[in-house]
């Protein structure tokens, strides 16, 4: 029988040809990056508008990085003792936990810059796209889109490349390592999504009701002090967010599929070898496959609607995809089943896809409903938006089952390992198509910030053009933070089946490489009616419950300070409304700023310390049954939140578009309402939501070994006990005043004594 890592000469050459392929993919982003910033950036009021967009975003992401700066050491440190416990008779201790930990930086490193890299051109595209539109739909949709399609290349290559040199390098020992490099992924994309999110919808939420509702002037006026922090915060939010989302989802499924096949590595190495490689040959397909998917997307004439040639390049992102499939599985494999497993994946995406357009897209029945029950106030526009994100969630889910189940029907003579390991190929195969994803999520943001350029640099003649872009982008960014929860759902159900394998290698007493059989692995399961499952489930459920509360607040305190600056500076500034004189733009985006990062920390300790928490004091089981609760709670909650919060966007789109009144109406101002509501549940609670339930799944399956060998001890439950009051103490912090709000708060002292 063959040993593991005796490669064959295929699979060396397919090796090389992955790590060649990722290398490819960054080298076309690097080639796009170029191409976009030769182009106009337009008039000196334009290039001075996207000067100041592009000044706050930086400063904002050096903040952040510099915050989490500290964290990152210490969990460097943490990760590499963890690996001392893990190694084994072929490698020590010190060389896997040393690997885990560099590979935790460089995941954290690739995360981060994926999403800087994304943001840093999107505030460059913008006025180039901006400029373009003044004289032709085709031309500024290929910037956006183009600026967009940069971020999903290098989101698609940067994981790609770390994950094939740790496999050439550690083999059957990567799956150890790939923990570090997913988690940091994981990590650096849960601080991203809060802080981010955070930011943009404090600034939304302030712009919209004081510009909109009270002073009643444009969304993007210049009047408007909030106005530039909100684009701001679309490219923070959006395009960072999104990218290192995406990213650690794709890394997260890797590792899931790696540790299963792993399984095999004892009865049969050469499926486990091939059960391995199969998912990188299916990463390095999706390179080649994204790059052929972002160049298709062209208008074929001026007349054509914008959303055709998008869905165009995702449909035949994800044909090629197949067939590259087929071909890999069958002369490759030689197992159709890992082809109708990918399949499925691509099946999924377009489903969520399709899914999260009807239930957000102003083209259908449920945002019609809610622009319709605007007529009646506030009251009713809520409760009909609430109503349509419940229901999307349901359907969400059961779309996902729907794939969960043919993963069952495929490979059910394989056992609950190959079971897993199909939905993991799920997860991948949906995954295929992040080039072309991200190019649609991050075109959102820069049509956005391009129609605010337009609006603020007076630029009339290319209003028509943005406002056509815009309105696609809301439905691109719906679509692709669906895409974003579904993935995120079954990366974590795949790691779900990775912890019982480390439950299982840790009760056995294996070494790193070593796996426990397959066979031995049916030992092992969560039964529901012990009652430590079940509280550890209770216990996950509650989750994004409470995580979800933290966010929303989050926005809600930041919104009230910028809302009352706004307003201080509407009444004090002279000239302001008369347009003879500017907002003072910067003390808004520093309320934001400074709001944003002290109040990403709380969610970020909660996440990586609860999962510790629960093992500590229920053992591996009850951690079970916690990991379970978030997968299925967080699910349902992020869709409700993502659905909900996009239709009342596109309701409020609807009446301003003329229905019901249009603009100014009493149905108009019920709509702003629903929107400014909607904005934390789509653009901060929701698709933080995605991050979390990977982080913590990831730091179940980094501490359980020690969970299995420990918990109940006296040491865990004092751990456990000094972990809940850092929490706690994070939780109060982050509801103190910064010295922003301080100074926010004193002023409106200072009027209403006056």
């Amino acid at each position: 029988m063959e040993e593991f890592g005796q490669f064959t000469t295929f699979e060396t050459i397919a090796l090389w040809a992955i790590l060649g392929s990722a290398v490819v993919g960054l080298i076309y982003g690097l080639m796009l990056r170029k191409e976009i910033l030769g182009k106009d950036p337009g008039t000196e009021k334009m290039q001075q508008v996207a000067g100041q967009i592009q000044e706050g975003a930086a400063a904002y992401l050096n903040r952040q990085f510099r915050t989490i700066a500290g964290l990152v050491v210490i969990l460097f440190i943490a990760l590499t003792l963890t690996g001392l416990t893990a190694g084994g008779e072929e490698i020590s201790g010190w060389a896997l936990g040393l690997g885990r930990g560099i590979s935790f930086l460089l995941g954290c490193f690739a995360s981060g810059l994926t999403g800087f890299i994304g943001m840093n051109l999107a505030v460059r595209g913008n006025v180039r796209c901006a400029n373009a539109a003044r004289t032709s739909v085709s031309g500024a949709l290929a910037v956006a889109f183009r600026s967009g399609a940069v971020a999903g290349m290098f989101t698609v290559a940067m994981g790609l490349v770390g994950a094939t040199i740790i496999f050439m390098i550690y083999k059957q020992f990567a799956t150890e390592v790939l923990l570090g490099f997913g988690f940091g992924g994981s990590l650096l994309a849960l601080f991203m999504r809060v802080g981010g999110g955070i930011y943009t919808k404090a600034a939304d939420v302030g712009a919209d009701l004081v510009g909109k509702v009270e002073a009643g002037i444009p969304e993007d006026d210049p009047r408007n002090a909030a106005v530039i922090a909100d684009n701001v915060g679309d490219n923070v939010g959006d395009c960072a967010g999104m990218a290192a989302d995406i990213f650690e989802s794709y890394e997260v499924t890797l590792v899931a599929s790696m540790i299963l096949a792993l399984a095999h590595a004892e009865t049969n190495p050469e499926l486990a070898r091939v059960w391995i490689i199969f998912p990188l040959i299916v990463r390095a397909i999706g390179v080649i496959t994204s790059i052929i998917g972002t160049a298709i997307v062209k208008l074929r004439n001026e007349e054509e609607h914008p959303m055709q040639p998008i869905t165009r390049g995702f449909v035949w992102s994800a044909v090629l995809s197949a067939i590259g499939f087929f071909f890999v599985a069958q002369y490759y494999a030689h197992d159709l089943k890992l082809f109708l497993a990918t399949l499925a994946g691509l099946a999924l995406a377009i489903g969520i896809y399709k899914l999260t357009e009807y239930y957000t897209s102003n083209q259908y029945e449920p945002v019609q409903e809610i622009a319709e029950a605007s007529q009646t106030g506030a009251a009713t526009n809520l409760l009909t938006g609430f109503g349509v994100g419940l229901e999307g969630s349901v359907w969400a889910l059961m779309v996902i089952c729907l794939a969960i189940g043919f993963s069952i029907f495929v490979f059910g003579a394989e056992g609950p390992i190959g079971i897993l390991y199909g939905v993991s190929l799920v997860g991948l195969g949906m995954l295929t198509t992040t080039g072309v994803v991200i190019s649609m999520d991050t075109y959102g943001p820069v049509a956005d910030n391009a129609q605010g350029i337009c609006e603020m640099a007076d630029v009339p003649e290319a209003m028509p053009v943005v406002e056509v872009l815009d309105a696609v982008g809301n439905t691109t960014k719906a679509a692709t933070k669906g895409l974003a929860i579904a993935s995120a759902v079954i990366a974590a159900i795949a790691l779900f089946g990775s912890y019982l394998s480390k439950v299982a290698a840790a009760e056995a007493g294996v070494g790193a490489g070593e796996a426990v059989s397959a066979a031995a692995l049916t030992q092992y399961s969560i039964p529901l009616d012990d009652p430590k499952v079940f509280i550890g489930l209770l216990v996950g459920g509650a989750m994004p419950f409470l995580f979800s509360s933290m966010t929303i607040r989050a926005v809600g305190r930041a919104a009230f300070y910028i809302i009352n600056e706004v307003r201080r500076q509407f009444r004090e500034i002279p000239g302001l409304m008369e347009g003879t004189a500017m907002p003072e733009s910067a003390k808004v985006v520093d309320i934001c700023t400074t709001s944003a990062i002290k109040e990403l920390v709380a969610p970020g300790l909660l996440a990586v310390l609860a999962p510790i928490v629960v093992g500590a004091w229920l053992g591996w089981l009850g951690l079970g049954g916690f990991l379970a609760g978030i997968i299925v709670s967080g699910q349902l909650m992020a869709v409700m939140l993502c659905d909900s919060g996009g239709a009342w966007d596109n309701a409020k789109k609807v009446i301003e578009d003329g229905a019901y009144g249009g603009k100014g109406s009493d149905a108009h101002a019920a709509a702003v309402t629903g929107d400014t509501v909607g904005d934390p549940f789509k653009d901060t609670a929701g698709p933080a939501l995605n991050p979390l339930i990977k982080v913590m799944n990831l730091v179940g399956l980094l501490v359980v070994p020690i969970v299995v060998r420990s918990a109940g001890s006296l040491a865990m439950i004092l751990t456990g006990l000094v972990l809940v009051v850092i929490i706690a103490i994070a939780l109060v912090v982050s509801k103190r005043k910064g010295e922003a709000q301080i100074e926010v708060q004193r002023r409106v002292g200072d009027d209403e004594a006056a």
